[in-house]
């Protein structure tokens, strides 16, 4: 096990490894947060709200992702912006509320995914995601590219595919890339069903 207390920064969205994120951050306990993250004194995760809302007391997932600060801006309104790319999924073995109100949990990091390539079965898979990636150059620009690793692609295409936010968890949670891409195969599916 790899144990870690980290900053929680609860949240509507669903962060992936490898993946951007832009956050504005204007509440007092997480802008306090990123400055100890930017001085290297401890790593905070994104995790997503189960039940409940941002800024009150919310229930959490048990699986969320290590943000990395990778940019950062002050906007005219005083709102801190920030891009972070995702890291290591984690898991919480205990959180708590400090009393500034900031979430901390002991955490378990969890291993990246192996080096599994995209097999033939998917490989339109990862033609679709290209295409999506080539038209969203701007977003996506500070991005790592590796159309040839299933746990990368499953991951792109979990974050940008219109999929709802349970949905987006529950590939988060499948450790093994080939079952998060056959998952997102089935979710597309439905979808495609549905539609129908």
């Amino acid at each position: 096990m790899n144990l870690q207390t980290i900053a929680l920064f609860p949240l509507h969205t669903v962060l992936f490894p490898g993946g951007p994120l832009l956050l504005r951050v204007f509440e007092t306990r997480y802008l306090d947060m990123i400055r100890r993250s930017l001085k290297g004194e401890q790593d905070f995760g994104i995790i997503q709200i189960q039940t409940g809302s941002e800024g009150e007391t919310a229930s959490i997932y048990s699986t969320g992702t290590i943000a990395r600060i990778v940019d950062w801006s002050q906007g005219d309104d005083g709102i801190l912006g920030i891009v972070v790319h995702g890291g290591d999924r984690f898991r919480v073995l205990q959180a708590e509320t400090l009393p500034d109100g900031l979430n901390v949990g002991r955490v378990n990091v969890l291993d990246e995914d192996p080096g599994t390539l995209v097999p033939v079965e998917y490989a339109l898979m990862a033609e679709v995601l290209e295409k999506i990636l080539n038209s969203l150059e701007e977003q996506y620009a500070s991005v790592s590219r590796d159309m040839r690793n299933a746990g990368w692609v499953a991951n792109r295409l979990a974050e940008l595919l219109p999929l709802d936010m349970v949905d987006k968890q529950k590939c988060l949670e499948i450790a093994e890339p080939l079952t998060r891409l056959r998952q997102l195969q089935g979710m597309i599916r439905e979808t495609r069903a549905d539609d129908e």
